[in-house]
């Protein structure tokens, strides 16, 4: 068996280990330093109530396309980035369409990414860029991506605290060729604040890089990207109505020391029992309170202050926010949303030597045990602010 210890080493290792966490070998052959893979849920059949003309419609191709043609354009992008998060959204979004049916994507791949991205990136180990499916909601196209590329994973170093960043491209790619009216970001992230659930959503119309590693030196570094635009809140009860469907799968499990020699001889502590609701920047955060680009696996405690400065924690979203900027007055709408796949972690467990990191430990166990039911509820979030574009009444 793996030794856990080797992972929790390493910074990459854990953020590799929550990427490719619940893959099959044929997908994603993890390393042998990564912890042992669990299994996600087998094909969930979520059975929500979605209002009448608002379900998504998965929509299959005719003929599967060239994994080297170019994307077809649709009226939205969602980006996702983990296993865990895209077997949520496919179960969400691509009802009946399972993440492994989703179409291999792998264009310029070889002539342009590939010289861009270290060997041992989960991209160069699949040879694609990504996978994608189509889907309607209320009469609009959705393009749903799973990208393999990621801020942490790929950069080949370029000098001390630079490096490439292949996923910016891949960005520009894909809104050169889905023309979308909005991209979304969404998945996983860490909460900052101590009064966040275990699978709040978190919707935030600005995203931060901070960036310490690799990444240090880069011009954009602590930089703020921010998207002018009213989020629809049309549909937010709805969406909060379906996540109440699975709440019970959030419950926490009861605590108490792993042996008997802890001085303890209470009952073991009741876990919480968790009832997400959406949070969203200028209504239940600051406005503006952007999500937190890192480039390595860092989480909100109680004790390192990270709610003062962002509204979670996670490793990518702020390059859209920079190819936005970039692209000016043609960049689509765009929009961050995050659920917390781990609540605050305790600041006051141990953090040193790494294999008594008690901190990265519980943030990873967290995930692991919690990734794909937090995952189904930023995908309903998503849902919602499609939804409340698209339906009538709602100016386009």
């Amino acid at each position: 068996m793996p030794n856990p210890h080797t992972l929790l080493s390493s910074p990459e290792l854990i953020a590799r280990h929550i990427i490719e966490y619940g893959a099959t070998v044929d997908e994603q052959p993890l390393e042998a330093t990564a912890l042992p893979r669990g299994p996600l849920p087998a094909e969930v059949a979520l059975g929500l109530t979605w209002p009448t003309g608002l379900e998504p419609r998965p929509r299959r191709l005719p003929t599967t396309p060239d994994p080297g043609a170019a994307l077809p354009q649709a009226d939205y992008l969602v980006v996702t980035w983990t296993v865990a998060e895209v077997e949520a959204l496919a179960d969400t979004l691509t009802p009946g369409v399972r993440r492994t049916a989703w179409y291999p994507y792998d264009r310029n791949f070889q002539s342009h990414y590939q010289p861009l991205i270290r060997k041992s990136a989960p991209a160069q180990r699949v040879q694609r860029l990504g996978s994608w499916f189509l889907t309607d909601i209320g009469g609009r196209s959705v393009l749903c991506f799973k990208s393999e590329l990621h801020l942490n994973q790929d950069g080949v170093r370029t000098g001390v605290g630079t490096a490439t960043l292949p996923v910016k491209d891949l960005f520009h790619q894909l809104l050169r060729e889905v023309k979308p009216r909005m991209a979304i970001t969404v998945g996983t992230a860490g909460a900052t604040f101590a009064d966040h659930e275990l699978g709040d959503v978190i919707v935030t119309r600005a995203a931060r890089f901070r960036l310490s590693q690799e990444f240090r030196n880069e011009p954009f570094n602590d930089k703020t990207y921010r998207c002018e635009m009213d989020v629809p809140t049309r549909f937010f009860d709805d969406a909060e109505r379906l996540m109440a469907q699975h709440a019970p799968q959030l419950g926490e499990p009861d605590f108490g020391p792993p042996t008997k020699r802890y001085a303890f001889d209470g009952p073991l502590l009741q876990g919480p029992r968790n009832t997400p609701d959406i949070k969203l920047d200028g209504r239940d955060l600051p406005a503006f309170h952007p999500i937190l680009t890192t480039d390595f696996f860092e989480f909100g405690t109680s004790r390192n202050g990270l709610e003062a400065v962002g509204a979670g924690v996670e490793m990518g979203d702020a390059v859209l926010g920079m190819v936005a900027e970039e692209l000016g007055n043609t960049a689509p709408l765009w929009l961050v949303i995050r659920n917390a796949s781990d609540p605050q972690i305790n600041g006051d467990l141990p953090d040193a030597p790494s294999r008594l990191d008690m901190q990265a430990h519980w943030a990873v166990w967290y995930y692991e045990a919690y990734g794909y039911w937090t995952s189904v509820n930023s995908a309903l979030a998503t849902w919602a602010v499609i939804a409340g574009q698209t339906a009538p009444g709602v100016r386009h």
